[in-house]
């Protein structure tokens, strides 16, 4: 089941948020050993996760989080145009139609043909809901291996820069412009997932 959350429905989904930041921490923090702000110890929530921040979240039918993503408003500071402006070679898109894609977490609790599945229904839920709520770009920045693989998913994306070494990753930032066009493209590229798939979770 897949779950869009935003400043009307926050508090009736903080169930499913809890457990996507318990993900986040887990993929992040735990396995990526990303030096970013922990809440009791279990929660990764920073400064951008405000009443401004959407989510859209994947769970099964057990309410188990498997995959997230957070969006952004680029008419507001964000993770490219607070911290990361040095990867572009020019100012970053910004307006009401750009949103900047960040925190893409995949439940490590599933296995590793199960997260692809996931990411696939995410990516298409991605543009599914940029189509709905007229957004035409999205921004972001990626590490150089996931960086890749959002290049090869079929729609339009570009570099905004050379990918640069920021402290022990590569980072690159980018831009997916969002036409009506994109589904048909992620179908071609076999990224397109449509139909409702829930990965059973491995057990502990």
């Amino acid at each position: 089941m897949l779950l869009t959350v935003d400043a009307s429905n926050r508090i009736g989904e903080r169930v499913a948020l809890r457990a996507m930041f318990a993900a986040r921490k887990r993929v992040f923090v735990d396995l990526l050993k990303w030096d970013i702000p922990v809440l009791d110890g279990r929660y990764e929530i920073d400064q951008f996760d405000d009443g401004h921040a959407r989510y859209i979240v994947l769970v099964d039918e057990g309410h188990h989080h498997l995959a997230s993503a957070r969006l952004l408003p680029t008419t507001r500071p964000g993770i490219l145009n607070s911290l990361y402006l040095d990867l572009c070679d020019a100012p970053p898109p910004a307006g009401d139609r750009v949103f900047e894609i960040t925190r893409f977490c995949l439940s490590p609790d599933i296995s590793a043909a199960d997260r692809r599945i996931c990411r696939n229904r995410l990516v298409t839920a991605l543009a599914l809901y940029a189509l709905d709520q007229g957004i035409e770009t999205y921004t972001g920045v990626a590490e150089l291996g996931w960086l890749r693989q959002i290049l090869t998913f079929g729609w339009d994306c570009r570099l905004l820069g050379l990918p640069q070494v920021h402290g022990n990753m590569t980072l690159g930032a980018l831009r997916i412009d969002i036409a009506s066009d994109t589904l048909a493209r992620l179908e071609t590229a076999g990224i397109a997932e449509l139909e409702d798939q829930y990965p059973a979770r491995q057990a502990a």
